[in-house]
Formats: C-alpha cells, sequence, structure tokens
C-alpha cells in the first residue's frame, strides 16, 4: 500500500490517501506535483484505495508539500516517514 500525504496551507496535520499499486500512486503524485507548478488555482478530487468512499477535494494553490512513502517498507532509523524528523536533546547536560 502506497501512501500519497498532502500538507495543505493552515492545516496542522497532513492529510492522506492510499493506492494499492506503485504506479497508480506514482500517477496521484505527478498530477498533484504538475498541478501545483501550473499556479493556476485548480481544484483536485482524489479517492482513497483502502477507505472505499472516502474522498478529499482540494484547492491546488493550498497544497504547500506532497510526499508518497511505501506503507510496507521496513521503517530504518535512518529513513524516517514523513515530512521532517526532530532531534529533541535532553536539558540535563
Amino acid at each position: 500500500m502506497y501512501t500519497i500525504d498532502l500538507i495543505l496551507r493552515h492545516v496542522p496535520m497532513p492529510v492522506s490517501i492510499e493506492r494499492k499499486e506503485a504506479a497508480a500512486a506514482e500517477a496521484v503524485y505527478q498530477t498533484i506535483c504538475q498541478a501545483m507548478a501550473s499556479g493556476t488555482p485548480t481544484v483536485v478530487e482524489l479517492t482513497c484505495d483502502r477507505q472505499v468512499g472516502k474522498k478529499l477535494t482540494v484547492l491546488t494553490t493550498d497544497i504547500v508539500a506532497v510526499q508518497i512513502a511505501d506503507k510496507d517498507a521496513p521503517a530504518t532509523v535512518s529513513s524516517r516517514g514523513g515530512f521532517f524528523a526532530q532531534l529533541v536533546q535532553s536539558a540535563s547536560s
């Protein structure tokens, strides 16, 4: 299963959809990237393969970032999911 996460302007949490096939996930990713690059406000409607009936409609000018990830890939320390990883140090040094 492949997850496509969208970060939207003024929304603190990402919204996401899932695709079963890598090619389908890549197609959605490319569609969103092209719509963002066009600079023309466009409405994009997305559906989810995992949650049948889930629909997500966004205005492309409100998309700040898009990410595609393989949910089934093994997680490693050097490869963290998400848009950023934060290192927290102990205050008692």
